[in-house]
């Protein structure tokens, strides 16, 4: 039995094409594509392009999707290859029944049917009868190649008459029904029958990704409700799986389009019609996340642009809640919020393309728009407001499934957090200078009185000291931290020697534990030198024997940035970044995470040191 197409369709959807080939060849970012060399011929220069939905070699010709690539590397066969896909996606493969061959049968008819109504509802719309919907469409600003792009229609005035007109055709009332076009009459009422599902309505086709159409959406003229209608479940169509206007957001976020998902049908129109060639919908429906999974197979950061109301802010808070365990490095959103009780469709019409250019580049990162929806309409003031909002954003961080990301969110939160609780605080009262003799109150000047200059060479090696001693107690982080180890400029002596050792004993080592090094160091003449560094004295809580790995790990980056030097670590993060751009490579991905916390510790340094000026770390 062939699979439905509506399943193999989904199964393409959910597996991501670079990630899939990537195992098998080391790809580049190329654009909006993907570029490598070819695995199924030796060649220097890479000519395989991968993108969202098929790869192609201009080499040798190789061309398919994710289940022809699994067949072609690896021989499996087709079953076997969307066995596995299936596997990896969570879905479970259908099983060969008369009644799924039955199914399949239907489905691929119900493209047909779809795709002769809706040229009847196109036909229709420039026929006499539907001229108060051509109108209307045309009121709205619309022109005729938006009209025929969209393949808008008018559905006439019901009373069999999409049947009358697709008779000619070969087209049953029984697969209307099925394709959603038709439904039985209330049985309440005594004459029975089918009846139209849509009459007196504009005609909206929905499409889906590869552009064939498998519904409609139908909106009455003048006063009825309700306006809007969308077509019922069937074998081609669901409203959660499904997007207005993905099939040209596709075509549009390829060519560089920003993918921004608006409420209705009309604001994708006269988005697209301006020049937004990326704007999509949901149909009727809070977005979902099988909507989002879809959004994400198009862009990694697609805009989710609500009205400025409380309706806005609630729905973008939900839509941010459904995002936060989906989230992934490579899947993200921003949120844009439209003000003035306008929607893009009356924006765009009243102030042109402009104004909605300045919506989405007014759009904020995901976990900026949640910080501030969490927060609330009224910051918190009191402890307990505060303590609650915390909770409320270490529970919301902890539901990230990516630990790395997850962590990632948490500590900007935070960051956040205490900046602006800093800046809330009102500014001290000034002192008094101090005054050893005289009345009280009185303020006496004590010449010749001098601080004590910072001795910076101290403070340097009591930091690579800090930096060591975690290290020696918590060698486990060795392997995690080898090469910015190797990077730093450390104070000479015993510092950058006993450097030298741990690196060289790194790659020979049965176990990375504390024993083992020190017997090691012991044995090589380094004993002395690991003594004063794990000297108690002046030694931070992360150097402990007891400290928490995760608080070790920490600490170093923090010891490792001021060491750096905020230079030489920008130019690290610029290096790292330009290496993941390039490779992709999950290793470039940590060096380039750990990189960012390394210069977050050299932010939070610099702080600590201003406020603590006699510190000497």
């Amino acid at each position: 039995m062939a699979l439905p197409p509506a399943f193999l369709e989904e199964l393409r959807a959910r597996t991501p094409l670079p990630g899939l080939i990537g195992r098998k060849t080391r790809l580049a970012r190329n654009g909006r594509q993907w570029k490598g060399c070819c695995p199924f011929h030796n060649e220097k220069t890479p000519s395989f392009y991968v993108y969202d939905d098929h790869f192609h070699c201009f080499g040798c010709g190789a061309h398919g999707d994710a289940i022809t690539f699994l067949m072609r590397a690896e021989g499996a066969s087709f079953p076997e290859a969307v066995e596995r896909l299936a596997g990896e996606a969570g879905m479970q493969v259908p099983k060969a029944t008369p009644q799924a061959a039955e199914r399949e049968r239907r489905a691929k008819d119900l493209y047909g049917v779809c795709a002769a109504a809706e040229a009847a509802f196109r036909r229709r719309l420039m026929l006499p009868e539907g001229r108060a919907g051509l109108d209307y469409l045309r009121k709205r600003g619309l022109t005729e190649a938006t009209i025929a792009r969209f393949g808008l229609g008018w559905s006439g005035e019901g009373r069999g008459a999409l049947a009358a007109d697709l008779k000619g055709e070969g087209i049953t009332p029984e697969q209307l029904v099925a394709a959603g076009l038709m439904k039985p009459r209330d049985p309440d009422r005594p004459e029975g029958g089918l009846v139209d599902m849509f009459f007196n309505r504009v005609i909206f086709p929905i499409r889906d990704r590869r552009g064939r159409t498998i519904s409609f959406g139908g909106r009455i003229l003048g006063d009825g409700q309700p306006k809007y209608v969308n077509g019922p479940e069937t074998e081609l169509f669901s409203k959660r799986r499904s997007l207005y206007g993905l099939d040209l957001a596709r075509e549009g976020a390829f060519r560089g389009a920003t993918v921004v998902v608006v409420e209705g049908y009309m604001d994708v129109i006269a988005l697209h019609q301006a020049g937004f060639g990326g704007a999509v919908a949901p149909l009727g429906t809070a977005l979902t996340a099988e909507q989002l999974d879809a959004l994400w197979q198009v862009s990694p950061e697609p805009v989710l642009c609500f009205d400025g109301d409380a309706a806005g802010a609630k729905a973008a808070f939900r839509s941010a809640e459904l995002a936060l365990p989906l989230l992934a490095p490579d899947r993200s959103l921003r949120l844009a919020m439209l003000t003035g009780g306008e929607d893009p469709d009356t924006l765009v019409a009243k102030a042109g393309p402009p104004a909605f250019e300045a919506v989405l580049a007014g759009a904020k990162p995901l976990s900026a728009a949640l910080y501030d929806l969490l927060a609330g309409p009224t910051p918190p003031a009191t402890p307990e407001q505060r303590a609650a909002f915390r909770h409320r954003l270490g529970a919301a961080a902890k539901s990230i499934p990516d630990k790395t990301l997850s962590s990632e969110y948490r500590r900007a939160w935070l960051d956040r957090f205490f900046a602006e609780g800093r800046s809330a605080r009102p500014a001290p009262a000034a002192r008094p200078a101090w005054t050893p003799r005289g009345k009280p109150g009185e303020l006496v000047s004590i010449r010749g009185l001098q601080r004590a200059a910072i001795d910076h060479e101290a403070i340097r090696l009591e930091r690579a000291r800090n930096l060591l001693a975690i290290l020696l107690h918590h060698p486990a982080l060795l392997s995690g931290v080898e090469e910015a180890l190797a990077s730093l400029d450390l104070p000479s002596g015993d510092c950058s020697q006993l450097r030298e050792a741990l690196l060289a004993w790194l790659p020979d080592a049965d176990h990375l534990d504390s024993m083992s090094l020190m017997d090691h160091l012991r044995q090589a003449g380094w004993e002395s030198a690991a003594a004063w560094v794990t000297r108690k004295q002046g030694l931070s809580q992360a150097a402990d024997p007891e400290a928490q790995p995760k608080e070790a790990l920490e600490a170093w980056w923090h010891f490792f940035s001021l060491l750096r030097g905020k230079a030489e670590l920008d130019h690290d993060l610029a290096e790292a970044r330009r290496m993941l751009e390039e490779t992709n490579d999950p290793q470039a991905q940590h060096r380039y995470v750990l990189l960012l916390e390394a210069q977050r510790a050299l932010l939070s340094g610099e702080a600590g040191d201003q406020a603590q000026p006699n510190s000497i770390i």
